[in-house]
């Protein structure tokens, strides 16, 4: 009786190894938790014929970036042109009239829109600022921004003396050299148009905010 008891207690020990042993065989690993994708902030670059320009668009400023990108990757503004240059200031483009072949007409083309004023007391004209143009205060007190046309300022300082009057939406990151050969290309100095068109090509880029420190030298402004 004893014998045959120790042989069943046995066996029933032997079966539970058995069953242990089939279990840790089957058990799958466990797979490492999948990383967060990694975020990328969309920038701009403009191409000319005397090099690219980098530029972070603000997002304090949100109507004017959605509508910056917008137009970006909608190809609006290639082959338009930077239409008037004044050096020590800025320079001014994105107007569609200046594609064709009728220079008399730059500055006056539009998208038949507007754009609310996002002025920001802490948003600068410093060297390097991107801006909406816009009509004058007695016929546009609002001070709403051109649906495309924009300028970038030159002035070393600063041009202090815009601040508070049209909407900086954007700054250049890198550059800034592109700025310094497009204002001082001879022009007529009736209208400051230049004599040869500067023509742009601007396109969306994707890049994470390491990949702008390191490639452009510039902490991103909210």
């Amino acid at each position: 009786m004893k014998q045959g008891f120790k042989y069943f207690f046995c066996c029933f020990i032997l079966a539970l190894l058995i069953i242990a042993s089939c279990n840790k065989k089957t058990e799958k690993p466990v797979a490492a938790p999948t990383p967060p994708p990694i975020s990328q902030e969309d920038i701009i670059q403009i191409s000319t014929v005397y090099g690219d320009m980098y530029l972070w668009l603000y997002k304090a400023t949100p109507l004017h970036r959605a509508n910056f990108l917008k137009l970006s990757n909608d190809s609006f503004y290639n082959n338009t042109t930077f239409h008037r240059i004044i050096s020590g200031f800025m320079m001014q483009g994105g107007d569609p009239n200046s594609k064709d072949s009728d220079t008399t007409n730059d500055g006056s083309g539009d998208v038949g829109y507007t754009i609310p004023a996002e002025i920001r007391d802490s948003i600068k004209h410093d060297r390097g600022a991107l801006a909406a143009a816009r009509l004058g205060n007695a016929v546009n007190p609002l001070k709403a921004s051109s649906g495309c046309q924009f300028y970038i300022c030159h002035s070393k300082s600063g041009t202090t003396g815009l601040n508070g009057q049209y909407t900086v939406f954007g700054m250049v990151m890198k550059g800034l050299n592109v700025i310094d050969s497009i204002v001082k290309q001879p022009k007529n100095k009736t209208n400051d148009r230049p004599f040869k068109d500067i023509k742009m090509q601007i396109k969306v880029l994707k890049k994470t905010l390491e990949e702008i420190k390191i490639e452009y030298n510039y902490i991103p402004k909210q």
